[in-house]
């Protein structure tokens, strides 16, 4: 009398198991991006390239393995994402299905490192994709960063998750590459360090035009060393004292914007984004208001600085293009 409750049970809990696989998560970073697959009794090199779309070989040989050395139950095998099997502009073979790809965002990590961490993906891909917007990320997510071209008589995959492949997969049809201007902007840096920081080997200048209330940030120098005065800048009036503090290291970043129209901009952690903060120079007292584009990115330069400031806001507090120690309020 107990066999048949107690296999009701099991087949049961082989059911949900065969439907709730697992996402796909992406390992790696920039061109080099991967997956990493368990295998199973009775799974060969040949099966797990049926599976990923890809031939054995091109398997072996990105794990340094033997294909005629057989796998073991258990294994870790790395499955490499290339053009022949990953998509991260909308496009797939009339007999492959697409299986979202995933990255589980970090602390401090915003929509234009999981960009640049992920082959350059257009931020404009990554919010239609997931549904948000660049300013509404935040740490633990699972964002679609491309997707998974597999055929849909071989891959396994391709049947795995149905309902979630038809809310998660592109719906509009791409029969071939559009160069789009934008998109080429967007996969370039928000903003790029002073130049006593940047390696003479690193000569990227330019960068996204972000959403309507990020200003256009490019390199300047010509305009470092300029002296202005906008009476604190555009967003004075816009300020709010929430009574939090903060004191250290300031550096700046490059930008066009707030030499003509004292429009200036901050990266700063733990302050919401679009938040105005007040920025003082304790050397001489100088204040200037900037609106916080994002958070510090998790770059060396950025190590032990409170703020980033563009340099417009930097030429008013009269710092030019050094570091210095300020007091932010917001």
């Amino acid at each position: 009398m107990l066999k048949t409750p107690f296999l009701c049970l099991v087949l049961a809990f082989s059911i949900t198991e065969a439907v709730a696989q697992p996402s796909l998560q992406v390992q790696g970073t920039g061109t080099d991006l991967y997956l990493n697959h368990k295998t199973e009794a009775k799974e060969t090199w040949y099966s797990i390239g049926r599976t990923y779309n890809l031939p054995p070989k091109e398997i072996g040989s990105y794990n340094s393995k033997d294909i005629n050395a057989g796998l073991s139950v258990g294994q870790l095998v790395k499955i490499p994402l290339t053009t022949v099997n990953f998509s991260q502009n909308d496009q797939k073979a009339a007999d492959e299905v697409l299986v979202p790809v995933y990255h589980k965002v970090k602390e401090g990590e915003w929509m234009f490192r999981v960009s640049t961490n992920h082959n350059k993906v257009p931020i404009e891909s990554l919010e239609r994709w997931n549904n948000i917007n660049r300013n509404q990320v935040k740490a633990g997510m699972d964002l679609i960063v491309g997707y998974l071209k597999v055929k849909k008589d071989q891959s396994v995959l391709a049947s795995a998750k149905p309902a979630l492949l038809a809310a998660s997969a592109p719906t509009t049809a791409v029969s071939a590459p559009v160069a789009s201007s934008s998109a080429t902007k967007e996969n370039k840096p928000l903003y790029t360090p002073a130049k006593s920081e940047t390696s003479p080997a690193k000569t990227e200048t330019t960068v996204a035009t972000p959403v309507t209330t990020v200003p256009t940030v490019v390199a300047s120098p010509a305009s470092t060393g300029r002296e202005i005065s906008f009476n604190g800048g555009y967003f004075k009036t816009q300020f709010s004292n929430g009574g939090r503090s903060s004191k250290g290291v300031a550096n700046i970043f490059r930008s066009t914007s707030g030499w003509n129209d004292g429009k200036y901009y901050a990266l700063m952690d733990n302050v919401p984004i679009g938040s105005i903060v007040e920025v003082t120079n304790t050397s001489n007292n100088k204040t200037v208001y900037a609106k916080v584009l994002g958070n510090l990115s998790d770059i060396k330069e950025n190590a032990g600085l409170t703020i980033r400031i563009s340099n417009a806001a930097a030429a008013e507090l009269g710092s030019g293009a050094v570091k210095f120690t300020a007091e932010v309020k917001y």
